[in-house]
């Protein structure tokens, strides 16, 4: 499917600011100046996004970020990851989100360059051309590669905002484009030297109040609470260790009446998996958290994934399998691999069968779309599982260290299934503003050498909720016949053979013009 993804790799580059303000204008010398800069700590961000290339059917794309860092205009570089650990981005599940990474802190002055350095990258496609490809993906099957990085795997970013200067007390950031339709190459190996490939610009705040900061979200587990403070420590999949601090404009969702009787600070616990959206950086490396959604209770394990196939099979009574490609396992545990394709069974009219909701988010879904049952699934929705205690098989195929080969393929039994807002990037077909609502074109086609293109069509039916980002007007009617855009919500099956699936967008994104 062509998509665009977005990676929100923000790094806090010092610890006593408030939040991130964008540069001022250019001066007559081209650099961007943001204050006087005192001899100090200033804090800096770094964003990135992505776009795939055209016509490839990703199913999962997945790379290291190893090294980054700021090159001042004297001096040695400055790195911008904290213990210079490297970091896993998974780009699949971020056309419309962000993902926060890391907080560092960098000395004020006057810098000339950003350097990234990248190392392996992991592709899932899905095989829907009429022909296998290397002699070994099948038409049909789900395949796993380890791309080559063609020339050097490091970036060097020198030209606009570069120069910049940056001064204590005034947070900064960097929005890093990886646009994967120029990076990936005919033969599906990776130049991050291409040409537009990679590009660097401010990272601009929010436009308007109601919209979704782009500072990113964390998931990880709570390892320490203290009341006294209003703030919690968050430990990610990776190991990598958060400061979060709340306000009483934090919001707390999902969190059931086992943890907590009403929703706030007090429904948070030590070994809770949870997902933090930073909505600020405060000072001492802090992040202010604007949403606290529960994901699951300590000793459960749960995954987040995209149904790819809901195989027509014979089963006993009452058993559904759904083929899920594996995106977030808050606990990392090796048997359930991001990128793996898990067979999992669901159950109905047992006295084990699996239950089914809406992740809102806080978000108010229209009524007459529901999630109760196994006629509510379709193959592209974004689910978070739930696994049932005993159920996991451990994948017995791995893939291959090079070369083409199916991916890991763990099986389990859920007991919950609950649906999550997914992404979906296409071009918006037609406008009906009675409505509030538009038709999303959306092109779902094989890798670069097939000449198969197929057409899905979806209807986004947006609501007073639904946040814009990146249009000169960031509202409904900035929307136009054309746009390529990134949408952000949950996903609906048609209810008829004469209507379009339905997606109810909680963000839509526009990616700009000659990225695509």
């Amino acid at each position: 499917m062509r998509k665009v993804f977005s990676i929100l790799a923000i790094f806090v580059l010092t610890a006593i600011a408030a939040g991130i303000s964008s540069c001022s204008a250019a001066t007559a010398t081209g650099t961007n100046t943001i204050d006087t800069p005192p001899a100090s700590t200033v804090p800096v961000s770094l964003t990135m996004t992505d776009d795939p290339p055209a016509g490839v059917s990703v199913l999962f794309f997945q790379v290291t970020l190893t090294a980054a860092s700021l090159q001042p205009t004297s001096g040695a570089p400055v790195s911008l990851l904290a213990n210079n650990t490297p970091i896993q981005v998974d780009v699949t599940q971020l056309q419309a989100l962000s993902a926060f990474l890391s907080t560092v802190n960098v000395p004020a002055g006057s810098y000339s360059s950003l350097s990234l350095t990248f190392a392996n990258p992991q592709l899932t496609i899905m095989n829907n051309s009429d022909t296998s490809i290397a002699s070994t993906c099948a038409v049909g099957s789900v395949c796993q590669l380890t791309p080559n990085i063609d020339n050097s795997a490091t970036i060097a970013l020198s030209t606009q905002p570069f120069p910049i200067t940056v001064a204590a007390n005034s947070p900064f950031g960097f929005l890093v484009d990886f646009h994967l339709n120029t990076i990936i190459q005919s033969d599906l190996s990776v130049n991050l030297g291409a040409a537009n490939g990679v590009s660097v610009s401010p990272l601009q705040p929010p436009t308007s109040p109601t919209a979704v900061p782009r500072f990113g979200a964390l998931l990880g587990s709570i390892t320490a609470v203290n009341a006294s403070l209003n703030q919690f420590t968050l430990k990610t999949p990776d190991g990598r260790p958060f400061t979060i601090v709340t306000s009483t404009s934090t919001t707390y969702d999902d969190f059931p009446a086992s943890a907590c009787t009403a929703a706030g600070f007090s429904c948070l616990a030590q070994g809770e998996i949870v997902r933090v959206q930073v909505s600020s950086l405060q000072s001492g490396g802090v992040l202010m958290a604007g949403e606290v959604t529960y994901t699951q209770a300590a000793g459960q394990q749960t995954v987040v994934g995209t149904i790819v196939g809901i195989p027509a099979l014979p089963l006993p009574a009452g058993e559904t399998i759904i083929l899920l490609m594996l995106h977030q396992n808050p606990t990392a545990a090796a048997s359930l691999p991001p990128g793996a394709m898990a067979s999992v069974a669901l159950w109905a009219g047992t006295t084990s069968a699996t239950t089914y909701s809406i992740d809102a988010h806080g978000f108010t879904i229209p009524s007459g779309y529901t999630f109760s049952s196994v006629q509510d699934l379709m193959i592209g929705q974004t689910v978070q599982v739930t696994v049932t205690p005993g159920s996991l098989q451990a994948p017995t195929v791995s893939p291959t260290a090079a070369g083409w080969g199916p991916p890991a393929e763990p099986s389990f039994a859920a007991s919950s299934v609950q649906l999550e807002p997914g992404q979906i990037t296409g071009s918006i077909a037609a406008i009906a503003p009675a409505s509030s609502s538009f038709t999303l074109n959306y092109i779902y086609a094989p890798v670069p050498m097939a000449n198969v293109v197929r057409l899905i069509q979806f209807d986004v039916q947006t609501t007073a909720q639904t946040t814009y980002q990146g249009f000169t007007t960031d509202s409904f009617s900035g929307l136009a016949d054309d746009d390529w855009i990134s949408v952000n919500g949950w996903l609906f099956p048609a209810s008829s053979s004469a209507s379009l699936p339905v997606i109810v967008p909680q963000t839509v994104v526009q990616h700009p013009s000659g990225l695509i």
